[in-house]
């Protein structure tokens, strides 16, 4: 495509776009990975987009580990129902068993358990060969080195010094038998880039972003929400009412809020010009051990 008079966006899009349409062409059985959050409402619009008039030719997965935000759940399957794809739920049952939360087993075993060991046995299960992911290169240095087409093998483990080239936007996806592609449409846009689509397209997300009043309680540095009665309070811990929003969003408990007054999609973006951390500092999952996103991207998580 001649990118020339494109602005920066359509050309974000188009990339996007051709990507979306070159894995469902080339491989034989892919999903779209949907967590529910902003990038995957974005990712979720460009295979609408990819495919228009026709449906989406592929299924979307989502991974609940049983500790999403409530909002989270039903803005879901509000999308599901409205746009009428389809859409894959696992869980890990042997997780559920033995009762796996974040709060008496930790953020690192939680969610070794509940999101990578649940990801990988629903890919097995399905027997997908490439799953899109909507992380972004500019979220979190692991993500920064990773291909758009992430080789997995077997194991479904990624090595990041065995890597494809990808030079001139040409995709390597040749795969043997029970290996796969995680495809991250998605890899060359920022935070802003994600938050002026949304604006531009009108897209659907979960109101978590938008600044509101809402029960935290202060722990680690982090303001994480009072979602539902499983939240367990340390000692000396209260809840407070503080307008919070979200920049990103996760199991409540390892989500932490930032106070803001951005109750628009305008003032969201006003505060993305001026933001100097990345969203991903809000993740207890990114801190719970030294690498610890490398770490869990070599076992399999997204």
């Amino acid at each position: 495509m001649d990118q020339q008079g494109l602005t920066h966006l359509q050309q974000l899009e188009a990339e996007s776009i051709h990507i979306i349409r070159e894995v469902a062409a080339e491989f034989d059985n892919p999903v779209m990975m949907y967590s529910i959050g902003k990038d995957s409402s974005v990712m979720l619009h460009l295979a609408r987009k990819a495919f228009y008039p026709g449906k989406i030719p592929f299924p979307l997965l989502h991974v609940d580990t049983d500790w999403k935000f409530k909002e989270m759940i039903e803005f879901r399957d509000k999308t599901a129902e409205k746009y009428g794809f389809e859409l894959l739920v696992h869980k890990n049952p042997e997780g559920l068993a033995m009762g796996i939360n974040p709060f008496e087993h930790g953020s690192s075993k939680h969610t070794d358990i509940m999101k990578t060991q649940g990801l990988k046995q629903a890919l097995n299960q399905y027997g997908f060969d490439a799953a899109f992911g909507g992380a972004r290169r500019d979220e979190e240095k692991s993500r920064a080195k990773e291909r758009v087409y992430s080789f997995r093998d077997k194991n479904h483990t990624w090595d990041p010094k065995n890597q494809r080239p990808e030079l001139w936007h040409t995709y390597n996806g040749q795969i043997n038998k029970g290996e796969s592609i995680r495809v991250f449409p998605l890899s060359n846009w920022t935070e802003l880039d994600i938050w002026q689509y949304i604006y531009l397209e009108n897209i659907d997300i979960v109101p978590l972003y938008f600044a509101e009043k809402r029960p935290v309680v202060e722990r680690d540095g982090m303001l994480i929400m009072v979602d539902d009665e499983r939240m367990k309070l340390g000692s000396g811990e209260t809840v407070e009412e503080k307008k919070v929003r979200f920049r990103t969003l996760g199991c409540y408990p390892l989500t932490g809020a930032i106070e803001s007054q951005a109750n628009t999609l305008t003032g969201i973006i006003e505060e993305m010009l001026v933001a100097t951390s990345s969203e991903r500092q809000g993740r207890a999952i990114d801190h719970d051990q030294s690498g610890s996103m490398e770490l869990k991207k070599r076992q399999g998580y997204f």
